[in-house]
């Protein structure tokens, strides 16, 4: 299998506008991302795909590898199903571009999900982590989501997902990170499907697959990170750095 990861990068953020290009202790944001993925060695290459010149250039100046966005795009998976319509590769990693503490092994376990998918019964595979903070749960600008007994994304969203009527019964909560793998077919299929009344409540894309019947496998993961959200979020980030 030929395996690429593509790093959305929209400079225009509603709640953080140009966080991409805010300095992370040296390097800005999506430079840390670019660096982090293509660190790892697990891909045959590695791409940040944007509709911004500035963003293209700081990849390409300090030596990456860019392609900018022809068209305007409601979300990461359009931008990235452009980038890639043409280009001869089986499996495509998500890495978001405010995430530069993504890290080796979990992305290794999404790789292993399509190598043990004989039957290519697998159209995605995303990362989720178990979460218990109240505030978190409640949260909307935490995505969560719940599986069924085969780790099989069942529905994604920005309310407390089981809503908890009973509290005693067990139920685990998972926040869900902005981290996939598709397989190729897959994410031509997202770009070309139009937009549904979940996704367009919830705000979040990977619930178009779903509408469309597609199976999201979902791997858990104990690496929580930062994602740089806000200007609290980067501070907290550069505290990780150190």
């Amino acid at each position: 299998m030929k395996i690429i990861s593509m790093i959305p990068a929209r400079y225009s953020a509603s709640r953080f506008p140009g966080k991409l290009m805010q300095d992370l202790n040296g390097k800005t944001v999506i430079l840390r991302t670019y660096e982090a993925t293509k660190a790892t060695g697990l891909f045959d290459d590695v791409f940040v795909v944007t509709d911004s010149e500035i963003i293209f250039k700081e990849i390409v100046n300090n030596g990456g590898k860019a392609i900018m966005s022809k068209k305007t795009h409601e979300c990461g998976s359009d931008r990235i199903a452009e980038a890639v319509e043409f280009m001869d590769v089986d499996i495509v990693v998500n890495v978001q571009g405010d995430e530069p503490f993504t890290e080796v092994e979990s992305l290794k376990k999404l790789i292993e999900v399509f190598k043990e998918d004989n039957d290519k019964q697998i159209d995605l595979a995303s990362l989720m982590v178990h979460i218990t903070d109240d505030d978190e749960i409640n949260n909307p600008n935490t995505v969560k989501v719940i599986v069924d007994n085969n780790q099989l994304a069942l529905y994604f969203s920005r309310s407390p997902i089981p809503f908890p009527r009973a509290t005693d019964v067990g139920a685990k909560y998972y926040k869900h990170k902005g981290v996939y793998a598709f397989r190729k077919e897959a994410l031509l299929d997202f770009y070309r499907l139009p937009m549904m009344p979940l996704e367009a409540s919830e705000k979040i894309e990977c619930i178009r697959y779903l509408e469309y019947g597609k199976r999201i496998k979902m791997v858990e993961t104990n690496v929580q990170g930062v994602e740089i959200d806000t200007p609290e979020d980067l501070e907290r980030a550069k505290k990780l750095w150190k």
